[in-house]
């Protein structure tokens, strides 16, 4: 039987020393196995750097040297055929499959990033559905969007990823689709309700970019901009993008917990019934626990009565905290009264 030879087994053999010339004539490669050795052929160097280990739990490490679009070709070579840039490549298809399994992306729709060093990124490629990425099919990015390594080109939408990365230094991972529900409200270019569901004001805080062509810098720039401020951005007649300071596992989080929101906030609007909402002290009590977490939100220093907001979209949801109108602040009797006398006044000059 003829030895079958993975990626795994020729990086194994890179990290025990052994030599890559002398395998048996009749192994048979995979795809990614062959494209290893291609790249080792092109870039004689990097068989000399290994930028990666294994720590003693099998879990794989990051480099120990930063690298970035400045570094050494070789060296930018042997990471991304290291062990842990797999790792990362792998946690990307995982995601891309769950995307496509819950119907939030078509076709070859949607994209996903990992920032890897100061100026560079891990992304994926174009014209790839979503539902069968693959690690092989990753490509390795500068924050100018130039590929600088992988056989398939990199996403046409990478310069928004990038930029959102440019602007928020806390961004680890970005992932864009197109989630049907929160898509709807993306087309009519309003912010899901507030103070309705615990999960979703823990983890998302929603903003909403104007339309620009998709992959166009003006894109990229509108969307980063709102980055300061919120992790979940709704994309006019597109579709949505989410940021995390942790890893792309929570950025695809946050693409469940905004379309399990927005589907459920529509069937509540269709029951007849009004929606209940958060009081001030339980929308504070949620906001803490955000801030705790690290998130962004824009109404941590707001005051109880303007925490909620059904915006321009109201699905017979009313506001729990009672408003300054309610509460008669700015009222003031007599000055009602006086402006009434006067109105009498003038009215009877006018008919005489």
């Amino acid at each position: 039987m003829k030895n079958v030879i993975s990626l795994k087994d020729l990086e194994q053999m890179v990290r025990n020393g052994q030599s890559l010339n002398n395998l048996p004539a009749d192994s048979i490669l995979t795809p990614s196995a062959r494209e290893f050795l291609q790249d080792r052929e092109m870039h004689p160097a990097a068989s000399a750097t290994v930028v990666t280990a294994t720590a003693p739990t099998g879990k794989p490490t990051p480099p120990t040297k930063p690298l970035t679009s400045k570094s050494p070709q070789a060296e930018l070579d042997a990471f991304f055929a290291s062990p842990y840039a797999h790792s990362l490549k792998q946690q990307i298809c995982e995601m891309g499959h769950r995307l496509w399994k819950r119907a939030y992306v078509d076709g070859n729709g949607g994209n996903m990033a990992i920032r890897v060093g100061e100026d560079i990124a891990i992304c994926t490629p174009t014209l790839v559905s979503k539902g069968s990425l693959k690690p092989e099919d990753m490509c390795l990015v500068d924050f100018e969007g130039n590929q600088l390594c992988g056989t398939k080109k990199r996403t046409s939408e990478i310069l928004m990823h990038l930029q959102m990365m440019k602007r928020q230094p806390k961004a680890i991972a970005t992932c864009h689709c197109h989630p049907p529900y929160a898509t709807a409200f993306a087309v009519a270019g309003i912010a899901p309700p507030t103070c309705m569901l615990p999960e979703y004001e823990v983890f998302c805080s929603v903003g909403v970019a104007p339309y620009r062509t998709p992959g166009s810098p003006d894109m990229g720039k509108l969307v980063a901009e709102l980055t300061d401020q919120y992790n979940t951005i709704l994309m006019a007649n597109h579709g949505v993008v989410t940021w995390s300071h942790n890893n792309i596992e929570e950025a695809y989080w946050r693409m469940e917990i905004i379309e399990a929101y927005c589907r459920t906030i529509v069937v509540a609007g269709q029951l007849g019934k009004p929606i209940n909402t958060f009081t001030g002290p339980q929308m504070k009590e949620l906001l803490n626990i955000k801030q705790s977490l690290g998130f962004v939100d824009p109404r941590f220093s707001m005051k109880e009565c303007e925490l909620c907001d059904s915006g321009e979209w109201r699905p017979g949801a009313t506001c729990a905290v009672p408003t300054n109108e309610s509460q008669g602040v700015g009222f003031d009797a007599d000055a009602e009264k006086a402006v009434q006398a006067i109105t009498e006044q003038i009215l009877k000059q006018m008919k005489t």
